[in-house]
């Protein structure tokens, strides 16, 4: 594609997309003395909520933790006792109920993760307010073109997520919607008591009849929620435009019928983004080309309803820059790129199996059966 035989120095490296994935990537890299930037579209870091509780896995994203010699930092915001489970039908009955404790997928909010990685990096690794105009060839390297600036750079990481600037150079992929749209809602536990109750310690599904309602507790005594249904990716477009009390009408006609503790959510919830769910296609590989690359949603989008997205990151960022160091070339990184893809495959599948099992006419069933299976082994 753009220069595959030439002789990589990957001297210097740019990184697109200020998530945990290129986060962890520059952290890594910087620890091994390499030249790293990253480039943000969001002007400041707090410009944009960053989303609910995430649960890092022992083999993936806390092995990246560790490899980032970040454990302290992780273990003070980290939430080990938030890990339970609980499952209810339409009618408010308590079908699963686990409280997760002995787990060792400890949650944390991704904003304190994502602190913790920026507080990391050498000051002015990350450049705020630099969104990508183009990518371009440009004699031995690359050229990363804004507005009124560009600047030349041996490798370029892809770490933008689901709307990859990156990902056309590489692949003709695109994400398609999955037919299902969340609509997510933050409470302050202080105010909700209810939704507290609900919720338990961890995270709680309501499912029936391809619709769900869940809640996941956050740290700073906070629960984020989402109600979730099928409905065409029009209609989830024409939802953003919606006064948020315009919308809470909708939902509550679509929960009608579902029990007054669960209705709870969707009244008293306030109303925070609205998330159509997209997918890449399940084991999307592209044809390794030496200065470009890519992890996390850039490389494998998938439903979150796998549990694996940030630690797919996490993963992706050490494998990468594993190979960036092992002084093996762009034979290292292609190799990376091939076990990013086989990992990411197997929890794509679980993530479209997932969607299935939550949306779907058999209500909280097929749900319970994952539960009950999961705790088996």
């Amino acid at each position: 594609m753009y220069m595959e035989d030439k002789e990589m120095t990957m001297d210097r490296i740019a990184i697109i997309g200020a998530g945990p994935g290129g986060l962890m990537l520059a952290r890594l890299l910087q620890r091994e003395g390499k030249r790293v930037v990253v480039f943000e579209r969001d002007r400041h870091q707090g410009e944009r909520p960053q989303g609910g509780s995430l649960d890092l896995h022992e083999e993936t994203g806390q092995h990246a933790i560790r490899s980032a010699g970040l454990q302290p930092e992780f273990a003070a915001v980290a939430r080990p006792e938030d890990q339970g489970d609980r499952l209810y039908d339409t009618e408010g009955t308590l079908l699963y109920d686990r409280d997760g404790l002995g787990d060792d997928r400890p949650e944390v909010d991704r904003g304190a993760l994502r602190q913790i990685l920026l507080n990391s990096l050498e000051p002015g690794t990350v450049r705020w307010g630099h969104r990508i105009g183009a990518i371009r060839p440009k004699d031995t390297s690359f050229e990363v073109c804004g507005d009124g600036w560009s600047e030349p750079f041996d490798l370029i990481v892809g770490a933008d997520g689901a709307w990859s600037c990156v990902r056309p150079l590489l692949s003709e992929a695109e994400p398609s919607y999955e037919g299902v749209t969340l609509v997510e809602l933050g409470f302050d536990i202080d105010r909700h008591p209810a939704v507290d109750a609900l919720t338990g310690r961890g995270k709680m599904f309501a499912v029936g009849d391809n619709r769900a309602l869940i809640t996941q507790r956050n740290g700073q005594r906070h629960i984020r929620g989402y109600a979730g249904l099928r409905v065409p990716e029009g209609i989830a477009r024409q939802w953003r435009a919606l006064p948020a009390e315009q919308l809470r009408a909708i939902l509550l006609e679509a929960f009608i019928g579902w029990a007054p503790s669960l209705m709870e959510v969707v009244e008293s919830g306030d109303i925070l983004a609205i998330r159509p769910l997209h997918a890449l296609p399940i084991g999307h590989r592209w044809r390794s080309a030496p200065g470009l690359t890519l992890l996390g949603d850039a490389a494998h989008l998938m439903s979150p309803f796998s549990g694996e997205g940030v630690n797919l990151a996490l993963a992706d960022a050490t494998d990468l820059a594993q190979a960036l160091v092992s002084g093996q070339g762009w034979a290292a990184v292609s190799a990376s790129e091939e076990a990013m893809a086989a990992r990411a495959e197997i929890a794509a599948e679980g993530a479209a199996q997932g969607v299935e099992g939550v949306f779907s006419s058999l209500g909280a069933a097929s749900v319970l059966e994952h539960y009950l299976e999961r705790t088996k082994t």
